[in-house]
């Protein structure tokens, strides 16, 4: 049964368990989820592609500070153009750039990889924290894992569409049975192996009205949808928020999504992507599913990476 009603925190508590996928692949998988991307997965998302068209989704990087981004990457030349213009005669002419990043937040758009969050001291698949360690980073469960890419069949769920409103307001929870009410307004269903990706406007919101302080909230799925997700075998979960909405409205899950979705399931995250192209093209054309390619950054010991995902149409 879909789950309609907000469930209580000792449900949620009783997720931990329950949707628990620690040896589903036997005690030494690294990868969780995307375990689902095979490649007959991969060969059905490349027959999406009819037209060509390529649609980012991800938020352009920009430095400087705001109200909702607590470290701002850094962005500075270490040459540029402007001597040239002055000594045009200098033989070799080149610009260059320094850039510096916390990628994990709510402004960058980035992956997370297993090794991002614990939960008593473990990440995913009963690893122990410890394994994260200050000098190297994540010596397990890093993103390097997924050095090859992640290539598969992409589906947009766009909530605010399907209310018929321009964004969510911060602390607007989604729950399954609406994600099921918009699959079957746009005729589209999410299978096993998608990368799901759910807009709420929040990035709209962002970009005509501001950034909002941290503490003020934002939209995003309910812990409800989290047997869903599960049960969908969803490979890769991404929104414009952090997926999680906030607050989440329990005491010991202030990011539901992250905590039991990573560690205990195993999923992998998008963050903070920008839907608003995505969305545009999928009304023009009435299809909500595409290809949809991911290419981490090669990061040694990285517990996630800054990503430009790409919808193929």
């Amino acid at each position: 049964m879909v789950i309609s009603k907000k469930p209580t925190e000792a449900e949620v508590a009783q997720y931990v368990k329950s949707l628990n996928n620690w040896g589903r692949w036997g005690d030494e998988d690294e990868l969780g989820t995307v375990n689902f991307i095979d490649s007959v997965k991969r060969k059905q998302a490349a027959g999406l592609v009819q037209t060509g068209v390529g649609i980012s989704c991800a938020r352009p990087i920009v430095s400087g500070p705001a109200v909702d981004v607590p470290s701002p990457p850094l962005h500075y030349m270490t040459g540029s153009g402007e001597l040239f213009s002055l000594e045009p005669e200098i033989e070799t002419q080149h610009a260059s750039d320094f850039i510096g990043m916390v990628f994990h937040g709510l402004s960058i758009t980035h992956l997370d990889a297993l090794s991002h969050l614990f939960w008593n001291g473990k990440m995913y698949n009963n690893k122990p924290a410890a394994l994260v360690t200050n000098r190297q980073g994540a010596t397990a469960e890093s993103v390097e894992l997924v050095k090859d890419g992640l290539i598969s069949r992409g589906v947009l769920l766009d909530v605010a569409r399907h209310r018929n409103v321009d964004w969510l307001q911060p602390g607007e929870g989604i729950l399954p049975n609406e994600l099921e009410a918009i699959e079957q307004e746009y005729n589209v269903t999410v299978t096993p192996g998608d990368i799901l990706l759910v807009r709420t406007g929040h990035y709209k919101r962002r970009m005509e009205r501001g950034p909002l302080p941290l503490d003020q909230g934002w939209p995003g799925l309910d812990a409800a949808c989290l047997p869903w997700i599960r049960e969908r075998s969803i490979s890769i979960l991404g929104g414009d928020t952090v997926s999680d909405v906030s607050p989440s409205g329990y005491e010991g899950f202030r990011l539901p999504i992250h905590q039991i979705g990573i560690v205990q399931m195993g999923l992998w995250l998008i963050d903070n992507c920008n839907l608003e192209e995505l969305s545009a093209k999928c009304a023009e054309l009435g299809r909500w599913e595409f290809q949809l390619v991911l290419a981490p950054l090669r990061i040694e010991y990285g517990t996630g990476s800054p990503v430009n995902p790409i919808a193929i149409f």
